[in-house]
């Protein structure tokens, strides 16, 4: 017989209902029912009532008495006090898998919850969210870093299982290094995708879009699987005369852009010397470029 999990969620955002969502619906063993959800803007009640339909919307205190897995899907910032006040009402019982979804922190954020018997989890995964049906897919294969006690390994890795994932243990203390590669690949891609759209439509483009769309998309395939190697272009070439060409222009005509493409240029240069496909001495012209903007 299949063992039943009593799900509780505080934080119906775009993580915490899609998680649920998922849970309920997987196939395996251990079978998840969706008891509770704490959910305080209108827009995380709809979100709610869409992807968690029939489910009571009850305050954190009653969602956590229920919960036999309770899933802090709140802000980083609110995490500890959410914790503090659910441990101070006695809201949470012992034996109460506890589990944050937060990328930055461990699991001495939520420590408090030890004091009661209960087991502190941080589960991330390596995935944005829209909190919508769209995401209810998403999570088939994706990496979820973890951070658990050794006696509960096991129960995290079920976790992430029923998730459709696979975990990645992630020491205490390279939690933030490891939430920093996240946002430095994910969040600065945004920023440097929509200034390449913004250099392409200014030059005429009438769909920047799916102007770059095969680069990128090429691109980012070659730079997973083979790293430094996939570096093409005027820098790796050592071509200074288009790179000055490049710093000339943006400068013109799209001048915000200037400091992060000086950054890259030159970060992109250093890698290219470490690579063996770049002489020093051209690393440092590029890098004279850059200096004189």
């Amino acid at each position: 017989m299949s063992q039943m999990t009593r799900v509780g969620v505080i934080g119906a955002g775009r993580v915490g209902a899609v998680f649920a969502a998922v849970l309920r619906a997987s196939s395996t063993e251990e079978r998840h029912e969706i008891v509770a959800v704490a959910a305080e803007s209108t827009l995380s009640r709809s979100r709610a009532h869409t992807l968690l339909p029939g489910v009571p919307i009850c305050k954190p205190t009653e969602v956590a008495r229920r919960s036999d897995l309770l899933l802090l899907t709140v802000p980083d910032d609110m995490l500890a006090n959410v914790a503090n006040m659910l441990v101070g009402a006695g809201a949470i019982k012992s034996g109460t898998r506890v589990v944050h979804t937060s990328g930055r922190h461990g699991l001495r954020v939520i420590d408090i919850v030890r004091s009661v018997g209960a087991h502190p989890m941080a589960v991330h995964p390596a995935m944005t969210f829209t909190g919508t049906e769209v995401d209810l897919g998403r999570l088939q294969g994706c990496v979820f870093g973890v951070t658990v006690d050794d006696e509960d390994r096991d129960e995290a890795a079920n976790l992430v299982s029923a998730l459709g994932g696979t975990p990645m243990w992630v020491a205490e203390n390279n939690r933030t290094l490891y939430h920093a590669g996240m946002a430095h690949g994910a969040n600065h891609l945004v920023t440097l995708v929509a200034q390449s759209m913004d250099l392409l439509a200014r030059a005429g483009a009438d769909d920047p879009a799916s102007t770059l769309r095969p680069l990128l998309t090429a691109a980012l395939d070659n730079a997973l699987s083979q790293g430094d190697a996939a570096l093409t272009g005027p820098i790796v070439r050592g071509d200074v005369n288009t790179v000055r060409a490049h710093l000339a222009g943006i400068l013109e005509s799209a001048p915000d852009t200037l400091p992060s493409y000086i950054a890259l240029a030159r970060a992109t240069a250093d890698r290219a010397v470490m690579d063996g496909r770049l002489l020093r001495s051209e690393e440092r012209r590029v890098g004279k470029e850059c200096r004189s903007r």
